[in-house]
């Protein structure tokens, strides 16, 4: 079955900035799941996936661009600590959740204070061009319940 709109894709990956180390890799735990055609992973890596089959190994070179945008400067704000401590003991290069305007963000702690923490919420892969490794595992029809919440179900995918 090849992959295409309204397909549960499985699959694992290596990441690696292009020309460098790995920066993660899904094989240690279960395979990522999503559903082609609603936009649940970076639409470029999409595109590269479709049309594959199970066993398939796919190479994907993204841009900065394709992948999580260019570092925008001006991204850093300073952040009342009293809305981080669900975080605990902060470090400098820690990735945080915050509640703003925007709703629920994630940003990289750069500077912690006695009452207040510097962070950038830049993606902390913005401006880096990224290498994927991917190998199909599974590809199946969506359910209804499926498409219609825009998501795969099940393990690597939005549970409910």
């Amino acid at each position: 079955m090849k992959i295409e709109k309204h397909r549960v894709v499985s699959f694992h990956y290596r990441l690696a900035e292009q020309g460098g180390a790995e920066l993660e890799n899904s094989y240690q735990g279960e395979p990522s799941l999503y559903l082609h055609g609603a936009r649940n992973i970076l639409p470029a890596l999409e595109k590269a996936l479709a049309g594959h089959s199970v066993g398939d190994t796919v190479a994907v070179d993204l841009s900065a661009a394709q992948a999580y945008g260019e570092r925008q400067e001006g991204q850093v704000q300073r952040i009342p600590a009293k809305y981080l401590k669900h975080e605990g003991k902060m470090k400098p290069g820690q990735i945080v959740r915050f509640r703003d305007d925007q709703g629920v963000r994630q940003a990289r702690v750069i500077k912690v204070g006695k009452f207040s923490v510097d962070v950038d919420t830049n993606h902390p892969l913005a401006g880096k061009n990224l290498h994927f490794d991917i190998e199909i595992v599974d590809v199946r029809e969506a359910s209804a319940e499926e498409v219609s919440h825009g998501h795969a179900h099940g393990p690597g995918g939005h549970q409910h």
